[in-house]
Order: C-alpha cells, then sequence, then structure tokens
C-alpha cells in the first residue's frame, strides 16, 4: 500500500528506498527487503531503472496494474439486501421484505447464527512435523520461526517426506558444525532458498544405490541357493526370507539346500 501511494496513475515512477519503506511502515529491514524480492518474483513489482541519491542511487520500480488486477480479492463483497418496508428495525431482520428480497442477516453473536468453518485448518500432525523438523536446526542460526514453519509446512505439502526433510536439517547441521558465523546460512534464508532440496536429492541417491546393491547381493545368494553351494551355511534366515518375499528362489529350492528342515 505504501508503494502504491507513491506511485502515478499508472503505477510508475516508485523511487523510494529500503530505508524510507522501512521507517513508513515501522516494519524490519529484512521483512522489507524480503517483501520486495517476493514482489519482484511474482512481477507485481518491476525495475526500471535507477536515480542518483545521497548515498548512490535508488531503483526506481513500477507497479503491473494487470499483475494486481489479476490477483484475488481480499475484501468481503458487498451483500444487496434490497430495501425493506421498515428501514429502521429494532431487532435482528429475519423477515420477508419487498419484492421477496432478504432482509439483513443476524449478527454474528445472534444466538441462531451458524458460523461458517474456517477455511483454512492447520492439521496437528503437520504442525509437529514441521516443529521437529525445525528444532534440527542449529539453534544458534534460527530465525523467523513463523516464515521458516511455513516453508517447511509448504515443502510437505508439495510431496517431501517430513522424514528426508528432518534428514536433510540433520546432515547440514553436521557439514556446517564448526563454520564461522559469515559462512553459516540463518534458518529463514535456509528454508525460504530451498537449500535442504540437494540433501533430499542426495539422500533419495543414496537410496536407489543401497537398493541396486541390495538387489545385487540378493541375485548372488539366489544363485548359492539355485547351485546349492557350500556357501548357503552363510545366509541368514532374514535373508531367506527377503529372497523368498522378492521370489527370486521357492521355498523348495530354499529347502534343497537346506536352509530349512
Amino acid at each position: 500500500m505504501f508503494l502504491a501511494d507513491k506511485a502515478s496513475d499508472d503505477g510508475s515512477g516508485i523511487w523510494c528506498s529500503k530505508g524510507t519503506i522501512q521507517r513508513h511502515t515501522e516494519l524490519g529491514e529484512t521483512t522489507v527487503k524480503r517483501a520486495v524480492r517476493a514482489f519482484l518474483k511474482e512481477g507485481i513489482l518491476v525495475e526500471t531503472g535507477a536515480r542518483t541519491c545521497k548515498n548512490g542511487f535508488t531503483v526506481v520500480y513500477r507497479i503491473d496494474l494487470a499483475k494486481v488486477e489479476a490477483l484475488e480479492p481480499t475484501a468481503e463483497p458487498e451483500i444487496e439486501t434490497g430495501s425493506t418496508v421498515a428501514p429502521v428495525q429494532s431487532g435482528p431482520g429475519t423477515g420477508a421484505t419487498v419484492a421477496g428480497v432478504p432482509g439483513p442477516p443476524r449478527p454474528p453473536n445472534h444466538p441462531k447464527t451458524i458460523h461458517k468453518p474456517p477455511t483454512r485448518k492447520r492439521e496437528a500432525e503437520t504442525d509437529e512435523d514441521a516443529e521437529k523438523i525445525l528444532a534440527a536446526y542449529p539453534p544458534d542460526r534460527l530465525r523467523g520461526k513463523a516464515a521458516c514453519l511455513t516453508q517447511i509446512e509448504g515443502a510437505m505439502k508439495d510431496g517431501f517426506r517430513p522424514k528426508d526433510l528432518l534428514q536433510a536439517v540433520q546432515a547440514y547441521a553436521t557439514d556446517s558444525a564448526g563454520f564461522t558465523r559469515s559462512k553459516v546460512c540463518f534458518s529463514d534464508n535456509w528454508f525460504q532458498s530451498r537449500r535442504w532440496r540437494a540433501y533430499v536429492e542426495k539422500q533419495a541417491e543414496d537410496r536407489e544405490k543401497a537398493k541396486a546393491l541390495e538387489a545385487d547381493h540378493h541375485a548372488r545368494l539366489a544363485c548359492w541357493i539355485s547351485d546349492r553351494s557350500p556357501m548357503c551355511k552363510h545366509i541368514t534366515p532374514p535373508q531367506v526370507t527377503a529372497l523368498l518375499a522378492s521370489k527370486m528362489v521357492s521355498e523348495a529350492q530354499i529347502q534343497a539346500a537346506g536352509l530349512r528342515s
């Protein structure tokens, strides 16, 4: 709203520094910078040039009015209730009106008012997982808890498993242990920039490699069983169960190899 107040009718000509925005909106410097970056990323704001000032230069912005018009409205639409026979009512109007148009609804505190359920429900399980993931982040670098939790919940809604996100945070904490303050990343930036994604992808690669090694090992065990090799004595009961589940060997082959009586 502050940027819109500074803009021309066509949305152009905004050239106020972030410090000015911060003073007038009473927001933090980091919050202002983050909001401007988000507006630029969404295309709501557009950089159109720079203007010199005593401290160097100030970026000139333009508000893309088409982008703003495409946003969903946040204000409640006005409800046309029509005219009534008696404009002034002593109590909440619920009776019939002229031309069949209903009168004003009951006030929210009326005992018979039926309240609509909230449009957004936060699931306790999701909140607990997000809290647990954030708690694993190095405590000396925690910043912007609410923003971090929002980013974590967004990642889980995108299909990333809480377990993988937790392991990613733990892996980063291990890798960055002993880093100087100039090299560490604070939690709000770490989650917003999705730096955890590289760790999650690495975990997926490691799991695929482990599956491939396990499949190769099971194939070798199946060959031992098929050949009734003396090496069968080294096959453990859990491995026998896994081989049967994968249908790489049959029960008859297991018994022929002497692994079951």
